[in-house]
């Protein structure tokens, strides 16, 4: 396609401009009658946060995100440039993109006098139209805005309050585009007060001089709702300006969740040995990683106006799948297979994603993190497994009958009781004294090894899992998921020796006789951060 080189053959083919926010109205209602996504990437907002954006964007309204950290405002924003022309013409050399037919800078509107028809376009694409800033308190008016160029005018002889004295900020730059300014709260009020006209009056002024320049511009913020009583506020006049305020938030379901992580996280590690197929990712690990990150959004020891990032996940699994890819170089593996012995590399990806209530000794942040972890595998483990506690539940249910039966004169049937015996041959042989030992690092026949050595240990896993029993490298895996899912209901101990890799689960009323002493978690009485 031959694209009009000049003011005259743009003309000449009926071109008309729109301004920034008819544009964006315009394509965006094309999107809807056409049924495409409007923001594909953007996961768990369809029903909740995209409607209200497509609702600011068809009232041509100036947008705030409001949402804690890690909640895609900022993905939100730029993904907005979607909805503009692909290529839009420009006066050549313009430094506002100026409409060739309506051009406002001094420069523009000399060329379009002097050369009227022959005056020479070129065209923009749609992601040279986008301008985003973060908000610092050393931003200055003169970035946003723009200030007189004492330079500029000395070499070109003009007054300070000519129009070709000025030098443009980013905001005049993104004329005829979208412009987001990051974390609005930073900015210092007296600079907030410098956008009353830019989102009101459609204009900006420079110094004091008698110099108005209308802009057309559609204006985007992000702030954290904790940022208003914490670093800084949003002058209430601005606020007033936003025409549209818009709530984000976490993903409320483990489908958006996972499929968050799926989209953002390094897991293909696109290797000439392994290849994609060569790394697998059982599901109950994907849940496991997010609810590491539910729990911590409802722990009592993490600061929730500080949020929990979605990037959490992201890194937690990329720590997961690194500690299997290591081990798998390591021992010459045919597979990249995680297992619960990982877990405990996955700390790294949780501890400076979370803000504690109280900041503890060093290593608080690191039991936090682990007991969040303890606490997503105690969660997963029951989406799959019976409840380990089911038994002590209807014997104190059964207590409390006998205990209205004595009192009562109309007694009622007592509630039937649980099957018994789903763990008690796997229990009972840990009561006999027997323990197994695991490593991050053990070859898979050491490590398949040692678990079958556990009675019913497998049969109970491929009863309940959804696994191929010949794929002995998930078996194996989800084998010591149940141990570990045991831990956490506090049916076997499970010690780590401190500074070594080894794991040993052992029968939980003879450990409490003779409870390692190597961890300093080991003194702590606090159940909530058992793990």
């Amino acid at each position: 396609m031959n694209t009009p080189a000049t003011l005259g053959e743009l003309r000449a083919i009926g071109y008309s401009v729109l301004p920034v926010k008819e544009e964006l109205r315009r394509n965006l209602i094309e999107k809807l009658r056409r049924k495409e996504p409007i923001f594909p990437g953007i996961i768990g907002y369809e029903d909740t946060v995209i409607p209200q954006i497509v609702n600011a964007v068809l009232a041509k309204h100036d947008i705030i995100l409001l949402g804690l950290r890690g909640q895609a405002k900022t993905r939100i924003a730029r993904a907005l440039i979607e909805l503009l022309d692909e290529w839009v013409p420009i006066v050549k050399g313009s430094e506002i993109n100026d409409d060739p037919f309506r051009p406002i800078s001094y420069a523009a509107v000399q060329t379009v006098r002097e050369m009227g028809d022959a005056t020479p376009l070129e065209w923009v694409h749609r992601s040279e139209r986008y301008g985003e800033k973060l908000a610092t308190p050393d931003v200055t008016i003169a970035d946003i805005i723009g200030d007189i160029d004492p330079l500029k005018a000395a070499h070109q002889r003009l007054h300070y309050s000519h129009e070709g004295a000025i030098h443009f900020g980013i905001v005049p730059r993104t004329n005829r585009g979208i412009f987001t300014i990051n974390e609005l709260p930073d900015l210092q009020p007296r600079i907030q007060v410098g956008l009353f006209n830019l989102l009101e009056e459609r204009d900006i002024q420079i110094r004091g001089f008698n110099i108005r320049i209308p802009l057309d511009v559609m204006m985007v913020f992000t702030a954290n709702p904790e940022d208003y009583t914490n670093r800084g506020n949003i002058v209430t006049p601005l606020k007033d300006r936003i025409a549209s305020q818009i709530l984000t938030h976490y993903p409320l379901t483990m489908e958006h969740a996972i499929a968050i992580t799926e989209q953002e996280a390094w897991t293909g590690r696109g290797s000439q040995r392994f290849g994609e197929e060569g790394i697998v990712i059982p599901h109950y690990f994907k849940e496991i990683i997010e609810q590491i990150a539910f729990e911590a959004r409802k722990s009592e020891f993490i600061d929730q106006k500080s949020g929990v990032s979605a990037r959490l996940s992201t890194s937690a699994m990329e720590a997961l799948i690194s500690n299997a890819e290591r081990r798998s170089i390591v021992n010459d593996d045919e597979i990249i297979l995680p297992r619960m012995t990982d877990l405990v590399f996955v700390t790294t990806g949780v501890t400076g994603k979370v803000e504690l209530v109280f900041e503890g000794e060093q290593e608080g942040m690191a039991k936090v993190a682990r007991a969040l972890i303890g606490r997503a595998v105690k969660e997963i483990f029951k989406k799959y497994f019976p409840d380990p506690l089911a038994r002590e539940r209807m014997k104190s249910a059964l207590d409390r009958y006998e205990d209205r039966y004595k009192k009562s004169e109309a007694p009622q049937a007592p509630p039937t009781p649980r099957k018994e015996g789903e763990y008690d041959g796997l229990l009972d042989w840990f009561a006999q004294g027997n323990t197994i030992s695991l490593t991050d690092t053990m070859k898979f026949n050491d490590y398949y090894r040692e678990l079958s050595r556990v009675p019913r240990l497998r049969e109970l896993t491929l009863r309940h899992m959804k696994i191929q029993e010949a794929n002995r490298f998930e078996v194996a895996s989800a084998m010591e998921f149940v141990l570990d899912g045991l831990h956490q209901h506090s049916k076997l101990a499970k010690e780590e020796e401190f500074g070594a890799p080894e794991v040993t689960y052992r029968d939980m009323v003879g450990s409490i006789f003779s409870r390692p002493k190597t961890l300093p978690e080991a003194e702590d009485d606090d159940e909530s951060l058992r793990f």
